[in-house]
């Protein structure tokens, strides 16, 4: 690739990646507000748990049709039109006068924007050589992580000062700025690459196409951990890490905002040293396998130690945010299993896992929480969240068992084969 084509990819990728910040925004601003609402809203945890769960089952969803499309129509188009769609989620959201409204419009916003991760991906994968991969993609997660920097401390401040009507009203104007990027910028492959000149799949086709992905031998341990280990660690990171601070440990919002500020500081960090580390190590698999054995390992010690030091639970919080980094293996782990042709359908399919475990992860820990009765003051109990972090871990755990059976696919490998 010359450095003409090597410097435009880079912009392309950069392009996305900030459009990608308002999906992290939207997916994640419950962990900091999310008492507020139920407050407001007068809505227990069961519903604040759907509400959340209502954006990734929108953008799982979403996850099968927008690879057949990345596969014939391109990252440029499918991305501009399912912005469009998360546009108008996040102004029926803003505009909301009720829980079920909020329903609808937080659905919308994560089937519109549930093309952005696997759209980057799709990009990256005919911009670049695969071994830079992980670490572009990581790039691209860690850009899309100022939009969680955003869900925590400035969104507690901001609310505070304007409310949280006025913050979302921006948040989905600039969403529409960025999709006018995306349709001027964005171009889904180089000169000269196969997708160009291909020739369109007729519907059989396509369907056949993702027939041949399902049938791929690793990806049902591949989409096992997919399921679990994201679902996890965003419930911890994008639901209910703020409250527990709160209800459990006393914090104010703005400090429960500031812990989860550094948190995904620390997910960032764990970007830049995770995303190059499959090259450095020459594995995807065993990488993916100790990450998510730290997370089940924190979230034990969360489950089992009864009234921790406030400092304990703080520091859980902000190490799950660095280690859970590591899931970025997963997705390259996957992502090296598929030819060009099967890109957008089979990264489509290994999203549809991660966000379906979300969806369903965020759903259930509402209705764990709600099992147990509220103390005096209506805060959730210690026992509570402890039941729900042991409920995770033993998840993980599972995950880990099947996960350990797949067959790894190495860089090296890959660049012998000369794939890409």
């Amino acid at each position: 690739m010359s450095s003409i084509h090597r410097r435009q990819g880079l912009i392309i990728v950069g392009t996305l990646a900030t459009a990608y910040v308002a999906s992290h925004f939207f997916r994640a601003f419950n962990v900091t507000i999310g008492l507020d609402l139920m407050r407001d809203l007068r809505i227990g945890p069961e519903a604040l748990g759907a509400l959340t769960g209502a954006f990734f089952f929108g953008f799982s969803s979403m996850q099968i049709p927008c690879g057949f499309f990345f596969d014939r129509y391109g990252p440029r188009l499918t991305v501009f039109g399912m912005l469009v769609v998360a546009i108008i989620g996040g102004s029926i959201f803003t505009l909301a006068p009720d829980w079920r409204t909020l329903l609808i419009g937080r659905a919308m916003m994560g089937a519109g924007f549930g093309v952005m991760l696997i759209g980057s991906m799709v990009v990256i994968s005919r911009w670049f050589p695969p071994d830079r991969f992980s670490t572009l993609s990581s790039m691209v997660l860690s850009i899309g992580l100022v939009g969680n920097l955003l869900a925590t401390t400035p969104l507690a401040w901001a609310v505070d000062v304007v409310g949280w009507r006025s913050v979302f009203g921006g948040v989905v104007v600039f969403t529409a700025l960025a999709a006018v990027a995306v349709l001027l910028i964005v171009r889904d492959a180089p000169p000269g690459h196969p997708f160009l000149t291909r020739r369109s799949e007729s519907p059989k086709e396509m369907v056949k196409g993702l027939a041949d992905v399902l049938r791929t031998p690793t990806l049902p341990f591949i989409l096992t951990l997919n399921f679990c280990n994201y679902a996890c660690t965003f419930t911890v990171q994008g639901l209910w890490g703020g409250p527990f601070l709160r209800e459990v440990h006393g914090l104010t919002k703005i400090q429960s905002g500031n812990v989860l500020l550094a948190a995904v500081v620390a997910y960032q960090v764990g970007q830049l040293v995770f995303g190059p580390m499959d090259r450095v190590l020459d594995t995807r698999k065993w990488i993916a396998l100790t990450g998510t054995s730290v997370v089940a390992g924190i979230m034990a010690l969360l489950a089992l130690w009864g009234h921790p030091p406030a400092f304990v639970a703080i520091g859980a919080i902000v190490l799950i945010g660095f280690v859970s980094a590591s899931s970025t293996m997963i997705m390259a782990h996957g992502r090296a299993t598929f030819p060009d042709r099967l890109i957008g359908r089979g990264m489509a399919t290994i999203n549809t896992s991660v966000m379906l475990g979300v969806a369903c992860m965020q759903t259930l820990s509402g209705v764990i929480l709600g099992a147990f009765e509220p103390g005096s003051d209506g805060a959730r109990t210690e026992l509570a969240y402890r039941s729900l972090f042991g409920f995770m871990g033993l998840v993980l755990i599972a995950a880990i068992a099947v996960y350990s059976r797949s067959a790894d696919v190495r860089p090296s490998d890959e660049v012998k084969a000369g794939r890409g």
